[in-house]
């Protein structure tokens, strides 16, 4: 049985219900979402995270297409590439929203049953995007010792548990750990939640002590999703990721950061819009103030690491050397 955040989006006639990570894992609440204006809030006020936004637009997308039944077909395709684009301005980063909103107007793309085919789109793209991160956790699985110690940073959400999953199959046991991430703390809520769950050795340490941690020899692996990586071989990731693995590098702990597929739109670091958060975030943890007085915080959501601090890129087409990650694309383009 898969873990609870396996499956945390979920769409029914009523709408679509995001299970609220803000809240997991002390409470288990659910975000009712009829709109795609409902959706696009839960996505960026942080309801959903990780893959979450991802399963959580193809289901506001099918929410457009219910909305749009009735128009005539070019009234409501502009009404669904009008629903995608304020998915996608949720969260810049991170371009699954894209794929997730390409996947469903690919398939309205010349019907007239918009709703039955955004439907079928989403579907498509929830099994694809299961699929593709089973063969990601399967070959990620390779390049782990037997009885290894893995040090992760945020949450890795599916990839991470097909990671765990194959690596039982070929009878690994890794062990992790993982740091809290601030300020949502996704790697001591989820991600250490969700591996208790799967019933493995877990251990949680601050923000601050991944680098000692690095410099011990107890570490055999930097692993990390990414949200995205550049055809250059840059990983933007969760903030914090970027001094991890410069300290990866210093101490010969290889990195390997898990996506689906390198970015063909972005060639290098610098053409990736990095989302900054409100700064009051930072002076806050789980909503109890950290500071006081007249304090401003920072918030760059995500950094990016240079190539030359990233031992491999793994994807669903199996792993790459950094520069060279133009063979990934060899085999054609893949599936969204």
């Amino acid at each position: 049985m898969l873990p609870v955040l396996a499956d945390s989006v979920r769409l029914d006639e009523d709408g679509v219900h995001i299970l609220d990570r803000r809240q997991f894992p002390f409470r288990r609440e659910w975000v009712l979402c009829k709109t795609v204006e409902e959706v696009a809030d839960a996505i960026s006020g942080m309801v959903t995270q990780s893959s979450g936004p991802y399963f959580a637009a193809l289901g506001g997308m099918v929410l457009a297409a219910r909305a749009a039944a009735g128009l005539l077909p070019a009234e409501a395709r502009a009404h669904l590439e009008a629903a995608g684009a304020r998915l996608i301005a949720t969260r810049t980063t991170n371009n699954h929203l894209r794929k997730a909103v390409a996947c469903v107007l690919d398939a309205v793309a010349g019907r007239d049953d918009v709703v039955a085919a955004a439907g079928e789109g989403a579907r498509r793209g929830d099994e694809l995007y299961r699929a593709r991160s089973r063969a990601l956790g399967s070959h990620a699985a390779e390049l782990l010792p037997g009885d290894g110690v893995v040090l992760t940073h945020c949450w890795a959400d599916l990839y991470l548990v097909e990671l765990v999953l194959a690596a039982r199959r070929a009878g690994k046991e890794p062990a992790f750990v993982c740091t809290e991430t601030r300020p949502y703390l996704q790697g001591a809520r989820l991600t250490a939640a969700t591996l208790a769950e799967m019933d493995v050795d877990t251990t949680v340490i601050t923000d601050g002590m991944g680098a000692a941690e690095l410099a011990s020899g107890r570490i055999d692996a930097l692993v990390t999703a990414a949200d995205r990586v550049t055809m250059d071989g840059h990983v933007v990731n969760k903030i914090g990721t970027l001094g991890l693995a410069v300290a990866a590098s210093a101490f010969g702990v290889p990195f390997h950061a898990l996506v689906q597929a390198p970015d063909q739109a972005t060639a290098t670091g610098t053409d990736v819009p990095i989302e900054y958060r409100d700064g009051a975030e930072v002076l806050t943890v789980l909503g109890q103030p950290t500071t006081s007085g007249r304090i401003r915080g920072r918030y760059p959501a995500f950094d990016v690491t240079p190539p030359r601090f990233v031992t491999t890129v793994v994807t669903d087409r199996g792993p790459f050397a950094p520069d060279r990650l133009g063979e990934y694309y060899a085999e054609g383009e893949p599936n969204q």
